[in-house]
């Protein structure tokens, strides 16, 4: 890391460090009061910089495939877990160099590969589908959705597996609090709840927002607490928004205003290319100082500087009307973006910033051409 010696140009992410932090300590707390092991999921905040960071409160990290692997088990540490929902045969070894924990989708991936994973050390799960959904409006993030491609159902679970399996997985929460968990957990445990007995491990996925202020935590630690004791397993959860929750930021500039039947202002931060969970969720980022459409005053539309018509972040409302160069600043910018940025249109990526517990910003990473270029032929 680089001290900041001079103005930074926009866009670029900024990660607080004593927000993090304190994320990290009720992460902690939650794993001492429960007695349970709480891992980071990479899918949401791989900034491995600060891996260092976060391996003093978690106990490791899980990754979705090879890459995610090598980098939780390299810069990381502690336990790697691996979830895909189908394994290549190509990666295979490699994988099993990174991975302690492997979870399958099927039981027809646990008779392909469980074997080679147990003869190399690893401990072996599955993902089963408790077929109970409890989100509302976004289907695209519900792994029990009708159809869903995500673990197995009862329907197709197949018993004759069970003795290649040291632990169930199930992961079917998203931004939820411990109402859902409960819910969730009895779906699971009328199901297969049978088959805990046999196992090392229980599995609870990610999706629970832990860190957000009306979370319930002891509800949590009565549920992990009593799956424990009923059944003998440790009991893993895996959250990512929970660990990075309101600890980062998106810096960016107006670059140019215009009207066509309301405000419109141009930024050099793209929706798109640099928040792209505001178009496939979709939602309205938090905004610093800024309203709701016509709850202040002027009211704009942001959108980014990329060709696409819809590169919209949305609509705002403000004190006094923007004019070029005003600098704004999008709250909860830490998970599922930097992860998911991209070069569309040759935009650049935004720089990446440490602001430490003293209030000092350090560089981190900053992007150029040669980012774009490397990625195409």
């Amino acid at each position: 890391m680089t001290p900041v010696s001079q103005p930074l140009r926009t866009p670029y992410f900024l990660v607080d460090e004593a927000r993090l932090t304190k994320n990290l300590k009720i992460l902690r707390d939650v794993q001492e009061r429960a007695g349970c092991k709480i891992l980071l999921a990479q899918k949401a905040f791989s900034m491995f910089s600060v891996y260092p960071l976060l391996r003093q409160y978690l106990a490791g990290s899980t990754a979705s495939g090879l890459y995610e692997a090598r980098l939780g088990h390299e810069e990381f540490g502690g336990e790697t877990h691996v979830f895909s929902p189908a394994y290549r045969e190509d990666e295979w070894d490699e994988l099993l160099r990174y991975a302690d924990d492997i979870v399958f989708n099927s039981p027809a991936q646990v008779r392909r590969y469980a074997a080679r994973a147990r003869a190399a050390g690893k401990s072996v799960g599955l993902r089963v589908n408790p077929e109970h959904s409890t989100q509302e409006g976004h289907a695209i993030y519900d792994p029990c959705a009708p159809g869903s491609r995500l673990g197995t159902t009862l329907a197709n679970f197949d018993e004759s597996v069970l003795p290649l399996l040291d632990g169930l997985h199930f992961h079917t929460l998203c931004e939820q609090n411990a109402d859902a968990l409960e819910e969730t957990v009895a779906a699971f445990e009328k199901k297969f709840g049978s088959h805990l007995s046999r196992m090392k491990w229980l599995n609870l996925g990610g999706g629970h927002h832990i860190t957000r202020e009306d979370y319930d935590v002891g509800r949590l630690i009565r549920i992990v607490c009593r799956l424990r004791e009923t059944y003998g397993v440790e009991v893993y959860l895996e959250p990512g928004e929970a660990v990075v929750l309101n600890a980062g930021f998106l810096v960016t500039s107006v670059l140019e205003t215009l009207h066509n039947g309301i405000d419109i202002a141009i930024l050099d931060a793209s929706a798109a290319c640099h928040m792209p969970d505001v178009i496939e969720m979709p939602y309205r980022p938090p905004l610093r100082g800024a309203g709701q459409p016509g709850e202040r005053a002027h009211t704009f539309r942001l959108g980014g500087p990329t060709c696409l018509a819809g590169d919209v972040i949305g609509d705002y409302s403000f004190d006094a009307p923007l004019c070029e160069g005003d600098r704004l600043v999008f709250e909860d910018m830490a998970l599922y973006t930097m992860v998911k940025t991209n070069t569309f249109n040759g935009m650049p990526l935004p720089a990446i910033v440490w602001r430490d517990k003293d209030g000092g910003l350090f560089l981190v990473r900053s992007f150029g051409y040669e980012d774009f270029k490397s990625r195409l032929s």
